[in-house]
């Protein structure tokens, strides 16, 4: 038997009809649809690459547009946190530098995997036709599956708890959801 006690406390304390909330869940969810969905069309018809005269002018656009929908999900993330109550129980100093270290081994996670994957790599260079030489499997991937997925999971959670926002502990679950849909769907 599974005890939801805890889970009932927690949507206890989230609007999940506030409209910054859903704003947050459905640019969650939309990110990796997006990138999966583009990057599979490209794969299909090279059509980005024709419109931009080459496979990498094409990636690079297709990065920045990623980068540009993270920033855009992050902002729906934080507005949700702040425009939902705090939980006690978290708001207090051990929970926030619990945040700090996990956001930190998050940003590591990303930072590295970045790092190591280069800017094609880490935006879907190989739906382009621009290949690595090798797979890649030096840290962060010596370590885990999919890093940049679960480092930015890692920095939402951190984040959350920093902000002692059960908002924020539950729209990390809708980021893990979404990774773990990703990821099968990309696998």
């Amino acid at each position: 038997q599974v005890d939801v006690t805890a889970m009932a406390r927690l949507f206890g304390y989230v609007d999940v009809t506030d409209s910054g909330f859903i704003a947050a869940v459905l640019s969650i969810a939309f990110n990796p649809l997006f990138w999966n969905v583009v990057a599979r069309w490209e794969h299909n018809t090279r059509a980005l690459s024709r419109v931009f005269g080459s496979p990498r002018a094409a990636c690079y656009c297709l990065g920045a547009v990623i980068l540009m929908l993270n920033g855009v999900r992050s902002h729906c993330f934080t507005e949700a946190m702040k425009s939902q109550p705090k939980l006690e129980g978290l708001d207090c100093h051990w929970a926030y530098y619990s945040g700090l270290a996990i956001l930190a081994v998050g940003t590591l996670f990303v930072i590295s995997s970045f790092l190591a994957l280069g800017f094609t790599g880490t935006f879907l260079g190989d739906y382009f036709g621009i290949l690595m030489e090798a797979k890649v499997t030096s840290f962060p991937f010596s370590v885990l599956d999919n890093p940049m997925y679960w480092g930015s999971t890692a920095v939402y959670l951190g984040w959350s708890l920093m902000h002692a926002s059960p908002a924020g502990l539950l729209l990390t679950a809708v980021v893990a959801i979404s990774y773990t849909i990703a990821v099968l769907y990309e696998g």
